[in-house]
Order: structure tokens, then sequence, then C-alpha cells
């Protein structure tokens, strides 16, 4: 059998498998655990090895098997899960996710951090278990007793329920590992089979008793079944019981009562599902990204043919094809609706993202030497796929930056009567057709006019008697950085520009809320998807721009008298007391202009910065298709994207937030 093409989803089970010890290991050593706890850590390490010795990756199966007896140890309460062993463990995941990526992409591992992360484990081994276990992560009932059982032999009869197979679980794998143990006598029992008529390809039918010779603990032997232990019957009864005791005990001992055999366990086998409870049960599906990205573009080939559709109907009279529009509206829902759950499988819980977080904050802390408690909220909020992989990077950025930066020290905090522990908050929520996303601290919050200080002397355009908003806009310029000295986590002005470029290229702003003394909150705005887009069709000249509706304040249509002209060229237009920048798209874009008797003008707002844009018309909101014009042409400054309209034309999507921060540097410059 070719092993290889199951390959792919044994490293993301394991991906996930790393993420679920990870966070297991976070949680013993922030005393929140219990010994499921352990035992959960313990399970996902031993699937990694199985499934590694299955598919010949033997450097992870070499190292999991070490880092396994570690937690084996932890969990039948030999050792406590002192700060040193949980370092190392944590340690390990790293590895071994370096090792599943080599893997991945067919490189040569990094044999010599793999070395020395095993010979730190096994050098703890080798050293005395480090004091008496805590009550809260004690091993679980029966499993310090098992761990210390030994016998000459063992009976092993083993049945697994016929679902196993279903499960991704292959018995024989267990038999291999029996037979690594000790020498192994198998018997099966083919008289319990279903007839041959009744069996089913897709399920399992053995009856096995195995016969182990020499001295195995029953722990090792139930190890093996750990992982298909709620999907078996299972018995283990010794052959030929021995006493363990030392020798001295046993010489001044009298000689032992003979020890009844244990009663074996029978556990009661799953009952099948019944039709209606296997339609309740809600399972998932493992399918290639690709596949759902193809789904995803056919589908907006499909909307737009719809929309094109729709055009060719609005000119029909609807007394003589009555049948007909009524389909056309009907096949309008339809495509909406299929363009939602089509979508929809995209979407993922940013909590995929939130969850690196503990980690990153627990070693950056300890490394500088504060105290800091992580607090998340709204993990279950839906973001996409696509945003999500390219949102992780600038949010560990803001996260390193409230801990180095925004974070007092211990003393400090104590000194300005803070709680010593400072806490750095996630939180995550829907507002409208976009997600937010704040990352905040309660640290000393930003110091004015050290950036002010630090503007001045990169000769940095700072407008006359500048805001706070204006201000902290300061830090998002190439460069900029207010460390005192350079250290590998900051002091090199490479951070906050890169954060705010790569939000922008999703779509998305970036905007500062800080108060001296009490804290820092940074706000991200995206969109739920990249794929459609909620937009206002405006028509300038003879073109048909899209203005996304996420930015559109409001649409009027001005006063002669209410427009001025300031410096030279420059129009700002009167909105209910206030002076906007007003543009004309004509002249943004350079098109020819059209006589308008009675231009329109559409009010949009980005970053907290409104201004006006002249149109020729509005042309009425519509759901588009979003196309890369960067990846099909190139890119085009002002403009973020387009999409193909229902009679076949391109329109063009205007880049709001780029036109605001063009305003922005010319009022600074000025």
């Amino acid at each position: 059998m070719d092993m290889t093409r199951f390959h792919a989803t044994f490293l993301a089970e394991s991906r996930d498998g790393l993420d679920a010890m990870e966070a297991g290991l976070l949680d013993i050593e922030a005393g929140r655990s219990d010994a499921e706890t352990i035992h959960t850590v313990f399970r996902a390490a031993h699937s990694i090895k199985g499934g590694a010795a299955t598919f010949g990756f033997n450097e992870i199966a070499s190292l999991t098997h070490v880092l396994e007896t570690l937690l084996d140890e932890m969990r039948s309460g030999k050792r406590a899960p002192e700060t040193e062993a949980l370092t190392a463990l944590l340690s390990s995941v790293d590895v071994l996710r370096a090792l599943l990526d080599a893997a991945e992409r067919g490189n040569e591992p990094d044999h010599a951090s793999v070395q020395a992360c095993q010979q730190r484990l096994e050098t703890l081994l080798a050293g005395a278990p480090a004091g008496t276990p805590a009550p809260a992560t004690g091993p679980a009932p029966g499993a310090a007793a098992a761990a210390g059982e030994a016998a000459s032999g063992w009976k092993v009869v083993f049945k697994p329920h016929p679902s196993m197979f279903m499960t991704g679980n292959d018995p024989l794998r267990i038999l291999r590992e029996l037979r690594r143990l000790a020498e192994a006598r198998v018997e099966a029992h083919l008289d319990r089979l279903p007839a041959l008529s009744s069996l089913d390809p897709h399920e399992v039918h053995l009856w096995w008793e195995v016969e182990l010779h020499g001295a195995v603990k029953k722990a090792q032997i139930e190890e093996v079944f750990a992982w298909v232990e709620d999907e078996c019957e299972l018995e283990i009864t010794p052959l030929r019981p021995v006493a363990v005791a030392a020798p001295k005990a046993a010489a001044e001992a009298p000689p032992p009562a003979p020890q009844k055999e244990p009663q074996a366990v029978h556990p009661q086998p799953a009952a099948p599902p019944t039709p209606s409870a296997a339609a309740q049960t809600d399972g998932t599906l493992r399918v290639q990204v690709s596949k759902v990205d193809a789904l995803i573009n056919l589908v907006g080939e499909l909307v737009i043919t719809q929309a094109m559709l729709k055009q060719a109907g609005a000119d029909l009279d609807p007394r003589e094809h009555e049948r007909l529009l009524a389909g056309l509206a009907q096949l309008e829902r339809n495509t909406r609706d299929l363009q939602e759950a089509v979508i929809g499988i995209r979407m993922l819980p940013v909590g995929s993202v939130f969850s690196r977080f503990p980690r990153l904050v627990r070693d950056l802390s300890t490394r500088l030497g504060k105290q800091v408690r992580l607090k998340t909220v709204g993990e279950a909020t839906e973001l996409d796929k696509g945003v999500i992989e390219k949102i992780a990077d600038p949010l560990v950025h803001l996260v390193r930056n409230a801990i180095d930066h925004g974070l007092e020290t211990t003393e400090e905090r104590r000194a300005a009567g803070k709680p010593e522990v400072g806490t750095i908050s996630l939180a995550a929520s829907h507002q409208g057709g976009h997600i937010v996303i704040e990352v905040a601290d309660d640290g000393r919050g930003l110091n004015r006019e050290k950036i002010l200080r630090k503007a001045r002397e990169r000769g940095l355009p700072i407008p006359e008697n500048p805001t706070d908003a204006q201000v902290w806009e300061l830090i998002f310029a190439p460069g900029f950085s207010t460390a005192d000295q350079v250290t590998d986590l900051s002091g090199r002005g490479v951070g906050m520009d890169v954060v705010r470029k790569n939000i922008l290229a999703l779509g998305g702003e970036v905007g500062i809320d800080s108060t001296p003394g009490q804290g820092t909150r940074i706000t991200v705005r995206l969109p739920l998807t990249l794929a459609i887009l909620d937009g206002m069709l405006v028509q300038v000249g003879g073109e048909t721009f899209v203005l996304p509706l996420g930015f559109v304040i409001e649409a009027l249509q001005p006063q002669a008298e209410n427009i001025r002209s300031v410096q030279a060229e420059g129009r700002v237009l009167k909105v209910r007391g206030d002076y906007l920048p007003l543009f004309s798209v004509a002249k943004l874009y350079k098109i020819e202009e059209k006589a308008a008797n009675e231009p329109m003008v559409v009010v949009v707002e980005s970053d907290g910065r409104r201004l006006a844009l002249e149109v020729d018309a509005l042309l009425g909101q519509q759901q588009v298709v979003v196309k890369n014009l960067e990846a099909n042409y190139r890119r085009i400054h002002g403009i973020s994207g387009a999409t193909i309209l229902g009679d076949g034309r391109v329109a063009l999507i205007v880049d709001v937030g780029g036109l605001a921060r063009g305003v922005s540097a010319q009022a600074a410059n000025h």
C-alpha cells in the first residue's frame, strides 16, 4: 500500500495534537489542570508517535517516545510537573513542529536541534524525580498501581469495535507495538466472525487473544491501547504473577498467600447509532484549501453570470415574460444563498489565531522578567481563512510591542500603585460587515512628547498643534522607533509600518487610542472575507466605480454656497458645520469629465478621516465579486481591486483608505 497518500492527514492531525499538547502544558504550568489534562497531553504525544512510526518518520517517533516517557512519569505520579520539565516539553513541541514542516516540504530537518532536545529530555529522565506531585495533577485512578504491577507474562484479549477503521485507526499497528514490548503469541478467533455475506469492508471484525511473555509492566501495555481505549473491548490479565518487593523484604516476610486472579473488565461495546442519531451527528471533513478556493471562484463566476442575466431581463415586458422574470428572481436568491454558504466553508474561528498567544506571552514575559496575564474574548468570532492566515503576524507584533513597550516592570507597576501582574487583552467581535480585533494593555501608555521628539529628529512632517490621534499616527512611519537602545526585540524601526501595510493589504484599518498611565488600545478593523464586497456603484464620466459600503457615511447633493476653494486648487465642502476635503473622482483617476447637471457627493471615512468624493451619479448598491487587480495586471495607486459587472464591463474598486491617507499626508506637508 502506498502510505504517502496519508501523509497530509497525518501531518494535519499531528499539528492539531501539538496544539493540544501546548495548551495543556500551559494549563499545567498555570495550575489550571487536573489528571485529565496530563492524560490528554500524553495521548496526543502517543498518537503522534504511533503515526510517525507507521509512516516512517523515525526522527519524530524517536523524539516523541522520549517525550511520552517523561509525560508518563507525570501521569503516573512519579514526577511533579516542575518548571524545568514543562519548559523542556514546550521546547519539544517547537522542535516537533519544525520536523513536521520539514517533512511536509521534503526538506532536511535540523538534526542538531532534534538531538539537543532529545538529550535534554533524556537528562531529565535520568535524574531523580523532582518532588511530590501536586494533588491537582495526580495520577488517574488506578494509574500508579497499574504502572508498578509486573508479571512474567500477560494475556491480552482485544476486540475492536466495528467502526475503528472509520476513525483512521489500524489494529495491526497495535499488534506491532505489542511485539516491540515482548514476545507475542497471537490467536485469532475466526469462529466469532460474522457470516461472509454480512461482512462490511469498512468495518473491523477481529477477536484476538495475545500472550505476551517477558518482564513487561501492565502500564506499558495500557499505553499501547490508550489511543483506542474508547473503541474496543479489552482485558489485560497476568499469566503468572510475581512479587516485586525488595530482596530483604522478601526474605523477612512470610510466604505470600495465593493471589486471586483479578476480575477482567468487560466494557460494553458502543451501540451502533440509529439512523436518526447518525443524522444528528455533526461530523467534519478535511478538504484541501485549493479545492475550496476553486469552488469559490466558480461560484463567483456564477454570480457574475446571474448579474448578466438579470440585466438582460431588465428590458423585458413583465406581462409577456412573467415566468422568465420570476425564474431570474429565484436564481438571484439561490445564487446569493449558495455564495454565502460557500464563503462559510472558509470561515474559521479567530480562536485559531488567539491560541498561539498564551505560549508567546509566557515565553516573552519570562524573558523580560515581567508578570503578564493574557485575557482573550470572542474566540468563536469567525473570519475568512485567508484573512486569518495573513493577520496572524501583525497581531504577533502588536502583542510583542504591548509586552515589551507597553507594560511596565514589576517594580514600576508597584510604585505606580498598579497590580504587579500586567494584563494583555485580545478581543474579537463583529461590527456590521466587519470584524474588529482589539489588542490592549494596562501599561504606561504612549509618550506623546517622546514620539514628537523622535519624529523631529527623523525629519518627519508634523502638523501644527497636532492632536493625540495625529501624534499616534507618527509611529506608523517607516523606520520609526522610540526605543532608546536596539535589542533583538525592538529598536530597529521595523514593525508598525509593516503591520499597517499588511492590514491595509487586507482591506482593513488600524487605529490607536492611548491614555498615559492607563494603557494603549490598538483596534484592527477587517472585512469578513476577501472574496465578496458590498459596494455602492457610482458613475464618473463613462466609467463605473465601486465604493466599499463599509466606508460610505452618506450621499448628498451639495449646495453651491457650501463649497469653498482653499490653497489654490483645493476645495472643501461644508457638511453640518464641518469642512471636508472635496475631490472630483474624475480628476483623481484622470477620466474625461462629462457635464453633469447636478453632481452628487459621497462622504466616506477611513481611519477617522472623512472626505467628500464628487461623482456624476449614484447607480445603487450591489454585492460584487472581488478580483485581484495586482495579480492579473499590476498595482494601481488608489485602486484596491476590480469586479465584473452584469453587462460584462470591468469596474474598479476605490481604495478609500489610500485616498484618506494621501489627504492626511498632504495636510501634514502644508
